[in-house]
Order: structure tokens, then C-alpha cells, then sequence
């Protein structure tokens, strides 16, 4: 036998070279992405004034879009609070058709969609507050209205037991729009005068 190492030992026994191979990434065609997440193109139709806003914020209408949205996201309202004018302040609430119900107030639409407490004639704050007590009480009243109810009544609470609040009510105007005539009845109309033919005039 030959003191030499078989071919194939030695092959096996070379430490193997590895080869790294890098393979250009061609570069994306097309436009750059706009947002980070997934999104997708809409049509809007837009008043002229809306537009030139828009364009005001940013040159490009999706960014300007997302941009309002983005903000409005983090301007999260409370339950219930306070906006003061001066000297005085109001209550602004989450719309509830269950604290109209339940507390006997009017609930005002403001556009950011919250409303404004009004109150009926017969109505008092002492009386609201009895009534958000006892509606409180119920097991079955929803998380969101609870949130609402409870805010509301610690206003009331604070401002009653501060010494330093006069709790008023005032009226306000309301403008609400009349309910249409079913169809095929048409409105009656005042009398009016009818101008007589020349013939059986006098």
C-alpha cells in the first residue's frame, strides 16, 4: 500500500470555498408609495372651496385628507365637558338617545357631532341629576351611556358643591324643519281674492 492518501480522501478533507453570489435588486418602477400601510385609490367628488383647503394643507389632496383624518383620530373627546365662553360655560355630550330619554333633556346637534344639554320648561339640573342617578342604578345601561351619565353628573356634582357656580338655565333658539305632507295631500292655502271678469265688474 502507498503511504500516500488516496485522491478522494484528500479531495474530501480540502476545506470547500464558498462562493457568495449577490444578485442585483432591480429598482421598483413606478411611483414611491405615498403611506407606509396598505391603501387604494377612491374618487371624490368635492366642493371647489374644499379643494382649495385641502391644497392649502398639502399640495396633494390624499396627503392633505389623511393628514385631518390623522388629526381628528387624536383629538378624542370625553364622555362629557365643559365648553366655557367667557364667564359661562355649557355642557357638550356624546349624543345619547338614552340620556334624552332617561334624563328628559334636548340634546342640540353640534357639526363635530357631539351636542349641547337643553333643557324643557319643567325641567331643572337638580332634577337631571336625580334622574342620571337613578338611570345609573340600571345593570343594564350600556358602557358607552354609563361613561356619558357619569361624567355629566360629576359636573353637576362639582359644580353644585363648589360654592362657586350658579347652576342656570337658559333657552335657546331651535330651528327645526317641518315635516312634509304625504304624498297626494297638498297644503292648504290662505283664501285669496279673486279678481272678477271685466264683464260682472260694476
Amino acid at each position: 500500500m502507498s503511504g500516500w492518501p488516496d485522491s478522494r480522501s484528500a479531495l474530501a478533507a480540502e476545506p470547500c470555498m464558498e462562493h457568495t453570489t449577490t444578485t442585483a435588486v432591480a429598482p421598483r418602477r413606478g411611483r414611491p408609495r405615498k403611506f407606509s400601510g396598505p391603501s387604494r385609490p377612491v374618487t371624490l367628488t368635492l366642493p371647489v372651496e374644499t379643494i382649495e383647503a385641502l391644497t392649502a394643507l398639502d399640495s396633494d389632496l390624499s396627503r392633505a385628507v389623511v393628514r385631518i383624518a390623522q388629526s381628528e383620530g387624536r383629538r378624542r373627546h370625553a364622555a362629557a365637558e365643559l365648553a366655557t365662553f367667557g364667564r359661562r360655560a355649557v355642557i357638550i355630550v356624546n349624543a345619547s338617545r338614552t340620556l334624552e330619554r332617561r334624563a328628559g333633556v334636548d340634546l342640540v346637534p353640534l357639526p363635530d357631532g357631539r351636542a349641547l344639554i337643553a333643557f324643557e320648561e319643567p325641567t331643572t339640573p337638580d332634577a337631571v341629576e336625580l334622574r342620571i342617578e337613578d338611570a345609573l342604578e340600571d345593570p343594564d345601561l350600556s358602557r358607552t351611556d354609563r361613561d356619558t351619565f357619569e361624567a355629566i353628573l360629576e359636573i353637576l356634582k362639582t359644580a353644585r358643591r363648589s360654592g362657586e357656580v350658579a347652576l342656570l338655565r337658559r333657552n335657546i333658539i331651535v330651528l327645526e324643519g317641518r315635516s312634509r305632507a304625504p304624498a297626494g295631500i297638498r297644503r292648504s292655502r290662505l283664501p285669496h281674492h279673486r279678481t272678477k271678469p271685466k264683464h260682472q265688474r260694476s
